[in-house]
This record gives structure tokens, sequence and C-alpha cells, in this order.
């Protein structure tokens, strides 16, 4: 058997730890410290976004929102809108009225309004004797008329500054000389001769006037 050893009492003696390590210690523990407070703040704050909020007695969390809290934009329904054009009428593009009819004195064919029946022993008479006696109808004798109303009106003494005269206004009057010595006076001789002019320059009383249509003159 092992002999018995009394206990034996050692005073405590204090340790000393050298004051650089004690101030680094401290620095840790103070690190430390901060970091998981500073951990915890973030912590409690993505855990309950209001907990900083709690160190005011009068704070109040509504626990959820209305509609009517919420901002809202309002946007206006869409409103179609009907055009309605005025009417109308589509007619059709209306047809010219027709020209009017060219008088028969400015005829392309060179034909004349219808003389009528000159009265009797009138020059226009003896004209249309001797027109029928060259052998042209009534047409002929109607252009005849229509020329020399132009030219004289039908008056043997009609004359003209230039020196034209009588009723086919020959030029000079005297030509007529060759149809008759009373060419100054005579209706038959001025038409004879009249007659013969137009014949040899426009072949017929119609030619002739449709020139004078043309030129004004013949």
């Amino acid at each position: 058997m092992a002999p018995y050893r009394a206990a034996v009492a050692i005073p405590d003696r204090p340790v000393r730890v050298p004051a650089k390590k004690a101030a680094s210690r401290s620095r840790a523990v103070l690190f430390l410290f901060a970091f998981a407070a500073s951990a915890a703040f973030v912590l409690v704050n993505v855990v309950d976004p209001y907990s900083g909020a709690t160190a005011s007695p009068y704070f109040h969390v509504v626990g959820s929102y209305s509609s009517a809290e919420v901002q809202a934009l309002s946007v206006p329904a869409r409103v179609d809108a009907a055009i309605q054009r005025d009417g109308y009428d589509v007619k059709a593009k209306p047809t010219p009225p027709p020209a009017p009819a060219e008088p028969a004195s400015a005829s392309s064919s060179g034909r004349a309004p219808a003389a009528g029946t000159p009265d009797p022993g009138s020059a226009k008479a003896i004209a249309l004797d001797l027109v029928h006696a060259r052998g042209w109808g009534d047409d002929e004798y109607s252009c005849l008329v229509a020329l020399w109303n132009r030219e004289s009106g039908w008056n043997v003494y009609a004359s003209n500054p230039s020196g034209a005269y009588g009723i086919p206004q020959a030029l000079p009057g005297s030509k007529m000389s060759s149809a008759g010595s009373d060419w100054e006076s005579d209706a038959a001789t001025q038409i004879t001769w009249g007659l013969g002019y137009i014949t040899g320059r426009y072949g017929s009383p119609c030619g002739a006037w449709a020139h004078s249509e043309d030129a004004g003159w013949y």
C-alpha cells in the first residue's frame, strides 16, 4: 500500500501576460464582438425589415396594404371612335351639248343657205335663169346669192374705194365692158360677166363662195 501523502496547499500565483499580447487579445475580442453585432443587425433587418423601427413605442406596422393605399395609374379605356364621312352621290359626267350646227354659209362643203324664189324681174331672178342656163342647180344659185349679198347687196351701182364696181364687184369695174357696153347700169351684163369670172377662177358659184368664206374675198 502506497504511503499516504497529505495534500499541500500551493498558494495561487498570478499569471502575468505580457502587455503586448493582452492588447492584441483585446482588439481581437472587440473585432469579433463588432462583427457579431453587425451580422446580427443585418440578419434581423433581412428577416424583419421593420425590426429596426421598433425602438419607438408609437411605431405601427400595417399587416397588409389595401387596394386603396396602393398608388394606381388610371388608364382610360380604349375608345373606338366611329368616323362617318359625309355622303356623296356619284353622277355620270354630263355629256356636253352638241355643238351648234354650223351655218350653211360656213359649211365646209361650200354650200350656202337656200336662197328661195326670187322676185320676178329682179337681178336675182335674172341670175337664177343664167345659172340654170349653165346647167347648175338651185344649190349653185344659193351660193351665188350668198356671195353677192356679201359683196354688193345685189346693187348694180355698188362701188368700192378700191375701184371695184357693180353686183360682182369687178376690179376695176371697166372689166365688165367685155360683156356689154352698159356694164355700169345693166344687171344682166354685170351678172353675165360675173358668172364667167367665177367659172374660170373657181369652177362654180359654190367654189367661189367657199373661197370667200375662208379668205373673205373671191
